[in-house]
Parts: structure tokens; C-alpha cells; sequence
């Protein structure tokens, strides 16, 4: 059964058994993360091993643990007398667990107006950080105007693919839009975010290749991996010394490497560090992805991401990925990179080709809304917010963990029902604000997660800061 283990633990982590030490640990020494945790669960649960599943259960997120720790818990007293898993367990547990807390719950808020740095909830005002709207441009009346005459010419929908017959001239405009903004010599926009990650990585790596990615990647990014069929690893957070360790044990396995990292970070606010992930890239010999779903439009010189904020050229980049549902008010995706590469996407990647091409309406929303930022400074006003915002943060001695230079701004408090009890309080206070809790985050990494926007005043800011105040006194201080 050790042998069957660690056979195992060797296929989701890409070592070999006779490189894995019983001493290692499953996080610091062989790359794993609270994903890959889930997949060896899984892979031990559909195998005939009579191991103690009431342990693995609790403890198969841990991947903070000793490979031998980790098997005396399989092979705990009580093996024998464990029962089959049903099918749909985690259905009753959650719904256990979410109507014990439903009175706490925030989620799915029916929004009545424009999302942006106010918000109208069940008839009253909220001060809105929640929303993506960084630049304002979501409500912007040149976007507006553009999306209501491309309706009334092209329709609401371009009704089939763009391969065969749902090309418009706004999709072409768009790309070339997009491609000079960034700098790069094309672009192909396609109609989700998620997918977009998905779509990408899937057709250019597979059984052969190793797909590397940050711990704190977006689940858009683990999918594609594992859709993919790669062998998939995880570094620590923007640890370049991290990666450049793993690296030098995995480069000669694999035909292909894949590192795939974010911009800017959803969750913490913090940028990858770009000059050495390039090094790092050039060392072995491998490809480059970055998802710029927060990067675009809230860093580097009118928005144009992380490429400007660090003055590198963006062809040196193998792919950009960046979303349209944020600073460019719609909604699609959008991979950017050299000629070559986005025409061999154009006519191989199997989500963009059987899918219907992005609406006349969600085309033309970011297409102004590009055209917007490229004539006006729109981002020295959300950096302005952000910086003010993230100092008083601080001053008030609360955990804004890694955030600096971006607009997300979270407050650490690390448990996932007292965040969601701040929430609740926050917006008994008028303020919106949404809790990021487990198992999207650790639960000692759980948070409350402010997006700011350049449209937030200094009013907005302050009354939140005092609200804070508050909550801090009557719940975090008890």
C-alpha cells in the first residue's frame, strides 16, 4: 500500500517515486497546492486502497505535510471499517453548512443600477467595492452611445462563429484596438474570460508538456491545465527562487514548459515580478503566459499593463491574456501576442472556432472604452484612490497583506465566518463590500476584498475608513 502511495503522490506531482523522499514535504519539496490536494484525493478515492477516509477527508487540503505524515493518515487503526464516499456528499455538506449561515450570506446581491462607486440594493445607496468598474467607463455616455448605434447595425447577437458566419467589422477593430494599446503585433478577443484561459492553454500544451503556475493562480488557469491533460505544478506565490528550483529538477522531463502566472493577483493585489520571471524563462527555455485580467487598465502607463508598468517590451511576452468584463466595461476575452500565433489560434482553437463570435453590443463597448483610455489619463485618479485608500488602510493596523501599486485592496482577517460577519456589518453600515473565504482562499487567509475605482471620492473613502472603525472595535476587538 506505501508503494501505491507514493506511486500516487508521484503522478499528480510530475516526480519520479525514487526522487520523492519520505521527509519531503508535499508544498515546500514537490510543488503542491490545495488543487493538486483535491486531485490526489480523488485519484486515492477511485482506487480499491483500503486507507482511513475520515482522515484524508479533513486533512486533503493540507499541503503543508511530510509525505510520511501524510500516509500514516491513509493507513490510520481504522482502515477496515471506513464507508464508500456517496457520489454527492458534497452536496449535503455544503447546502448543511450554507443554510447555517444563510442569514450571513452576501452573495448574489440583485444590483438595480451601474455598478460603480455607489450601488442601488433593494431601493438604497450603497458605496460600492465590489464592482470592476475601475476606470468609470462602465456608464460612460461615449460607451453607451457607440454600443446603442453598433446594436441597431449589427443586431444583439452575431448568430454563429466567427470562422463561419459571425464576423463583423467591429471584431477586427476591436483586436487591432487592443494589439496597439498593448503593443503587441495581434489579437484575437473571444467571448469569456474564463474560457479564454482555458481556450488557450489547451491548444498549445499537452500530455507531453509541463504547465508550472503560480500558487495563487486563477481557477481559470488550473482548469486549462487540467483540461489540458499537462502535467501540472504550482510554485510559492511569486517566488522566483521557488520556481527556478523546481524548474532545474523538471526541464529535461518534458517537451514543453508552460509558466502561467497573473499580472496583478485578484486576491492580494500584488504584481509578478516580470524582469525575473523573463530571466527565468530564457534559463530554460520556456513559455511565458500572463494573465492580465487585473493588470489591464489598473497598471502601467493609460492602463496598458504589466508589460508598461515595468517597461518591457510586450513581444518579449509569449502570451497575453486579459479580460474585457473589467476596466473595458463589457465583457469576452482576449489573447495577445505575435502574428503568428494568433492566426494559428484563429483556425485551431477548438473554444473559439465552436463558439459565437462576442456581441456587436460587448464589441463596441471595448472598443470605446479602449478608445477612452488611450485620450485620457483615466488611471492617475484610480491610483490616487487606491494609494490613499491602502495608507489609511494600514494606519488602522489591519492585515492588507501583499497589495501596493494596484487597486485591490483586500483586509486579511482569517477566518471565513468572521468575515463574513464584518460584511454583514459593513453594509448595515451602507458599504459594499464582498468576503473572499474558504476554500477560494485558505481559511486563515479569508478577507474582505476591496476593488477600488478612480470614481470614488474622498467622501466614499473616509466614511468607509470610520465604518471600519467601527466593526473593528465591535467585532474584531472582542
Amino acid at each position: 500500500m506505501f508503494e501505491d502511495i507514493m506511486m500516487f503522490i508521484s503522478e499528480v506531482s510530475g516526480f519520479d517515486i525514487d526522487e520523492i523522499n519520505r521527509e519531503d514535504y508535499l508544498e515546500e519539496d514537490l510543488g503542491f497546492d490545495s488543487i493538486m490536494m483535491m486531485d490526489l484525493y480523488q485519484t486515492i478515492m477511485k482506487s480499491e486502497l483500503q486507507v482511513n477516509i475520515e482522515n484524508i477527508s479533513k486533512d486533503r487540503l493540507r499541503e503543508d505535510i511530510k509525505v510520511q505524515d501524510f500516509i500514516k493518515l491513509l493507513l490510520g487503526e481504522d482502515a477496515n471499517d471506513t464507508e464508500k464516499v456517496t457520489v454527492l456528499e458534497e452536496v449535503v455538506r455544503f447546502n448543511e453548512y450554507y443554510n447555517s449561515k444563510s442569514n450571513d450570506v452576501p452573495y448574489f446581491k440583485e444590483n438595480q443600477g451601474i455598478a460603480k462607486n455607489n450601488i442601488l440594493i433593494s431601493g438604497k445607496e450603497y458605496i460600492n467595492y465590489s464592482t470592476y468598474n475601475y476606470l468609470g467607463l462602465n456608464g460612460n455616455k461615449d460607451v453607451i452611445n457607440f454600443v446603442l448605434e453598433s446594436v441597431k447595425k449589427f443586431g444583439t447577437s452575431v448568430s454563429g462563429s466567427r470562422l463561419l458566419s459571425g464576423e463583423i467589422p467591429l471584431h477586427r477593430e476591436l483586436e487591432s484596438e487592443l494589439s496597439s494599446f498593448i503593443g503587441t503585433e495581434d489579437c484575437l478577443v473571444q467571448v469569456g474570460g474564463h474560457s479564454t484561459n482555458i481556450n488557450m492553454i489547451t491548444s498549445i500544451v499537452g500530455a507531453e508538456d509541463l504547465i508550472i503556475h503560480d500558487s495563487l493562480a486563477h481557477n481559470s488557469i488550473i482548469q486549462g491545465a487540467l483540461f489540458s491533460g499537462a502535467q501540472r505544478k504550482s510554485f510559492k506565490h511569486n517566488d522566483m527562487d521557488n520556481l527556478d528550483k523546481q524548474l532545474s529538477r523538471l526541464q529535461d522531463k518534458f517537451r514543453r514548459i508552460l509558466i502561467v502566472v497573473e499580472g496583478v493577483y485578484s486576491m492580494d493585489g500584488d504584481i509578478c515580478n516580470l524582469p525575473k520571471l523573463l530571466q527565468i524563462k530564457k534559463k530554460y527555455g520556456a513559455l511565458l503566459m500572463i494573465d492580465e485580467a487585473h493588470s489591464f487598465g489598473t497598471i502601467g502607463k493609460n492602463g496598458r499593463g504589466v508589460t508598461s508598468y515595468f517597461n518591457i517590451n510586450p513581444n518579449d511576452i509569449d502570451i497575453l491574456m486579459g479580460t474585457l468584463s473589467k476596466s473595458a466595461s463589457s465583457c469576452g476575452g482576449y489573447i495577445a501576442g505575435k502574428k503568428e500565433l494568433i492566426n494559428y489560434l484563429r483556425y485551431n482553437m477548438g473554444g473559439f472556432i465552436f463558439s459565437c463570435g462576442i456581441t456587436p453590443a460587448n464589441s463596441a463597448a471595448a472598443l470605446e472604452s479602449i478608445r477612452q483610455m488611450k485620450k485620457e489619463n483615466l488611471i492617475e485618479k484610480l491610483s490616487d484612490n487606491s494609494k490613499y485608500f491602502l495608507n489609511e488602510m494600514k494606519k488602522l493596523s489591519v492585515n492588507t497583506g501583499l497589495s501596493e501599486d494596484t487597486p485591490i485592496i483586500p483586509w486579511i482577517v482569517g477566518e471565513s465566518d468572521k468575515s463574513l460577519l464584518i460584511s454583514k456589518k459593513l453594509f448595515e453600515r451602507g458599504i459594499n463590500v464582498m468576503p473572499i473565504i474558504y476554500p477560494a482562499v485558505k481559511e486563515e487567509e479569508s478577507r474582505l476584498r476591496f476593488f477600488m475605482s478612480n470614481l470614488h471620492t474622498k467622501s466614499d473613502m473616509d466614511q468607509t475608513l470610520n465604518s471600519i472603525r467601527e466593526v473593528i472595535q465591535e467585532v474584531m476587538n472582542k
